[in-house]
């Protein structure tokens, strides 16, 4: 059977069991400490996007009617039109037979058609895709060191001090799903210092308060949609009432032992308090109680963020494998692609 795009709207029951499975199969074989995926929520999960971005998805099934492999591309819009961001899987009993590179094609003209200049994927250092994107010219952007956080070993009294040692003039916050209207635009402000903060790597706008928080208004439903949930824990200063400190953690329904944390950053004017460990260790109290059937949370660093690996090596994270950012120019890689192998 041929390679084919759908929408996510497309995907049929049997598409979302199949696409599980190719993902548990390639787990099992590469990564077998890594949680298994579900089904649960799975189309909502390929399904919602921000309202700016567009993702695609591609099968592909061998002359028998077998899932082999699949791919899923998203396209940023707003200020990041024209990067795309692919995630690839192929079943190990296929690989060597072509599927990879098929279904890599068809990304990048179905990217390149979208407007996008560059195709960006997460590697996991230990797998076999290092050498794919490898020998399709994608080149290494970025290093992350990836920590886990076992359940089994947290030393919860250790936790709860570091919880409860707040600077004065702070307050901290708990919220599930999202942050609080009367709180988004100084949560907005925030967040936007994450272009300046070393070991964080994400895209933020450059947008701040009130202009910002209709996109963080839109990333909560979009993770909700998506079946993750979100906590977050921030820190308030007395007596104005505003944010100057957050970190994220959000639980999918997809696998959901695992606890992804997302961003950590304080204001410039409020760190050295110790503001970040204190939020951190608040929130790990928190999904204690909210997510009991957790068994790990995984977080990543840059290898130069010595002070979040520092609290991280604090509350009980031990590294574990790094992760590579590659990227590749799309009309190059198409190139590459055509060439006679």
């Amino acid at each position: 059977m041929p390679l084919k795009q759908l929408a996510p709207g497309e995907m049929t029951d049997d598409d979302l069991r199949d696409w599980c499975s190719v993902l548990n199969d390639m787990t099992a074989a590469d990564m077998p400490a890594e949680p298994r995926w579900r089904t649960d929520a799975l189309r909502e999960y390929l399904t919602a996007t921000l309202p700016e971005d567009d993702r695609y998805l591609f099968l592909d099934r061998d002359a028998d009617g077998d899932l082999v492999g699949h791919a899923s591309l998203i396209v940023f819009g707003g200020e990041q039109s024209g990067t795309g961001v692919v995630e690839m899987s192929t079943r190990p009993s296929a690989r060597g037979k072509g599927v990879g590179t098929r279904l890599l094609r068809a990304v990048a003209e179905c990217a390149k058609a979208g407007g996008c200049r560059t195709l960006s994927v997460e590697v996991i250092a230990t797998t076999p895709a290092v050498g794919f994107y490898d020998r399709h010219g994608f080149a290494r952007s970025t290093v992350e060191q990836r920590h886990l956080l076992r359940w089994s070993d947290i030393d919860w009294e250790k936790i709860e001090r570091a919880a409860g040692r707040l600077a004065a003039g702070y307050r901290l916050e708990y919220h599930a799903g999202g942050v609080p209207d009367r709180l988004m635009d100084s949560y907005a402000d925030v967040k936007a210092n994450l272009r300046s903060a070393p070991g964080n790597v994400a895209f933020v706008p450059e947008w701040r308060g009130s202009a910002y928080a209709p996109a963080l208004r839109d990333s909560f439903q979009t993770l909700a949609s998506r079946g993750m949930r979100s906590h977050i824990a921030v820190a308030v200063s007395e007596p104005y009432g505003n944010v100057v400190g957050l970190t994220e953690l959000v639980v999918s329904a997809q696998r959901p032992t695992r606890a992804d944390q997302y961003d950590t950053v304080v204001a410039p004017a409020h760190r050295s308090y110790g503001l970040a460990m204190t939020m951190k260790a608040r929130l790990l109290t928190e999904l204690r109680r909210a997510e009991p059937q957790l068994v790990d949370v995984q977080t990543w660093t840059l290898d130069t963020a010595d002070d979040v690996r520092w609290i991280n090596g604090e509350l009980g994270f031990v590294h574990d494998v790094d992760w590579y950012d590659y990227e590749a120019d799309v009309d190059k890689l198409l190139a590459r692609l055509s060439r006679p192998s």
